[in-house]
């Protein structure tokens, strides 16, 4: 019964923190695009297997998850939403599914961006654990989670590439006591 309430979350969570993204995307599409980064795709299409594997129904015979690990997913997936949430909010009409910069593009720092540069890659972080907790099988977990971190990481490099040329010594300054996505790491 707990697998099935904590699949349920999961798949609830990921519904609701999809929806924290339309109201940023369609204030981005009035926005006009100045600056892009092209590399990000590579980013995204990563990411993307990413989840692919982590929804897999592969698994060997007799295959369960332990009550912790579905106790850990139902504990973690409500903050990763709200995280997306808050995130998405503060960003506003800057949020791209590329990497991109809009002509007035401003450097948000305030909310969930005083504590990581990129919450949202931070709330599909916590997202992706969770559901590998409830749901995959350890290595496809593992392999969805390189492809993730991976992924991330040419987005974040991206990103940070577009701020640093618009931003200068502001986003130098902020790069260097904020972490990425990923609390207390550099």
């Amino acid at each position: 019964m707990l697998q099935i309430v904590a699949l349920a979350e999961v798949i609830l969570c990921w519904a609701v923190w999809s929806l924290a993204f339309m109201k940023p995307r369609k204030e981005a599409a009035e926005q006009k695009e100045v600056m892009r980064a092209p590399v990000s795709r590579w980013g995204i299409g990563l990411v993307m297997l990413s989840f692919a594997l982590v929804w897999m129904y592969v698994r060997p015979q007799g295959f369960e998850k332990s009550q912790a690990s579905l106790i850990a997913s139902m504990i973690l997936a409500p903050p990763s939403v709200a995280l997306g949430w808050a995130a998405a909010h503060q960003l506003g009409r800057h949020w791209r599914y590329q990497a991109a910069l809009s002509e007035d593009h401003e450097l948000v720092r305030t909310g969930p961006y005083r504590l990581v540069r990129h919450p949202i890659y931070a709330s599909m972080l916590g997202m992706y654990l969770s559901t590998a907790l409830a749901w995959t099988w350890w290595p496809l977990a593992f392999a969805g989670l390189i492809a993730f971190i991976v992924g991330t990481e040419i987005r974040v490099r991206a990103e940070d590439r577009l701020l640093a040329e618009r931003f200068q010594k502001s986003f130098i300054e902020y790069r260097s006591r904020v972490s990425a996505y990923v609390p207390f790491i550099r």
